[in-house]
C-alpha cells in the first residue's frame, strides 16, 4: 500500500478554514486548477513530505456568501478528486454537538462513519439508500494519537433541527450534526478515496440556545481548533501508509 502523499483538505466556510491556512502556510493557487465555472478556492503547500491542498467551497453567486450545504461540498469534492489527485481527503469543519452523546462546545469528533438524516424516501430500497452508509477511513492509531472523540457523523442541508430531524438524527445515532460530509462521503465511494472528517463543536443540538446565536458566538474559537486539530491530522498521516493509520 502506497504512503500518503498527497493530503487534500474541504472546508466549506472561508472563515472556518482561513486560520489554518495561515498556520500551515499555504498560497492561493491562480489560477485555479479546477475548469469550468465552480467557485472554490484551493490553497496549496508543502507540510513535511506531504502536499497539502485546502479548499473552500467558494462564494455563492448572486448571494455574497459562503457555498454551504451538500450540493456544493460534493461539487468541490468531485473536483479534488479528479484534479488533485488526493491519496487521502479531510472534512474538516464546524458542527453541532449532543449532549446526550457527550458533547460539548469545543469537543473535536473524527468521525466513524456518516449518514443523511434529511433524506427521507419512505420507499422500499430507497429509505436505506436515504439515510446512506458511508465508513471513515479506519483509523485507530490516529484516535489514539489525538484522543479526539469518536462518532457518527450526520449530514443536513439546514442549520436547525426541527422535530422530524431530530428523530432521524436520534436514528442515526449522531454525535455531529453537519452540512456536508455525506455528500464527500458520496464523492469519495465513486473515487474510491479514503475520507476523514474532523469537527469542532460550535453548538449543542440539544441544548437551551439558539443554534444560530450559538453558531456564531463560538465559530471563531472552532476555528482556532480545528488550527490546531487538523495538523495534527496531517502530520500524522503524511508518509504513513493508510494500514498503518
Amino acid at each position: 500500500m502506497a504512503p500518503v502523499k498527497t493530503i487534500a483538505v474541504i472546508i466549506a466556510m472561508k472563515a472556518e478554514a482561513a486560520p489554518l491556512v495561515e498556520h500551515l502556510g499555504l498560497k492561493k493557487a491562480e489560477p485555479s486548477p479546477f475548469p469550468g465555472p465552480i467557485p472554490a478556492e484551493v490553497f496549496s503547500g508543502a507540510v513535511g513530505d506531504a502536499t497539502v491542498h485546502v479548499c473552500c467551497n467558494g462564494e455563492a453567486k448572486g448571494f455574497g456568501v459562503d457555498s454551504v450545504g451538500t450540493v456544493p461540498a460534493a461539487l468541490t469534492a468531485y473536483q479534488i478528486c479528479e484534479h488533485l489527485k488526493p491519496d487521502l481527503l479531510i472534512n474538516a469543519g464546524t458542527a453541532g454537538g449532543f449532549k446526550a452523546m457527550g458533547g460539548a462546545i469545543g469537543d473535536v469528533y473524527l468521525a466513524t462513519a456518516f449518514k443523511n438524516h434529511d433524506r427521507r424516501i419512505p420507499i422500499p430500497g430507497f429509505d436505506a439508500y436515504g439515510v446512506g452508509h458511508a465508513d471513515a477511513a479506519p483509523c485507530p492509531a490516529l484516535r489514539l494519537a489525538t484522543g479526539f472523540k469518536p462518532g457518527v457523523v450526520s449530514t443536513g442541508n439546514s442549520l436547525d433541527a426541527p422535530d422530524v430531524d431530530v428523530e432521524s438524527l436520534k436514528k442515526n445515532e449522531a454525535s455531529v450534526k453537519e452540512m456536508e460530509a455525506a455528500g464527500i462521503a458520496h464523492v469519495c465511494a465513486m473515487f474510491d478515496v479514503p475520507l476523514l472528517a474532523v469537527k469542532a463543536i460550535t453548538d449543542i443540538v440539544d441544548g437551551d440556545k439558539p443554534t444560530q446565536d450559538e453558531f456564531l458566538e463560538n465559530l471563531g474559537a472552532a476555528a482556532k481548533a480545528l488550527q490546531g486539530a487538523v495538523p495534527k491530522v496531517i502530520e500524522f498521516v503524511a508518509g504513513k501508509e493508510l494500514g498503518a493509520l
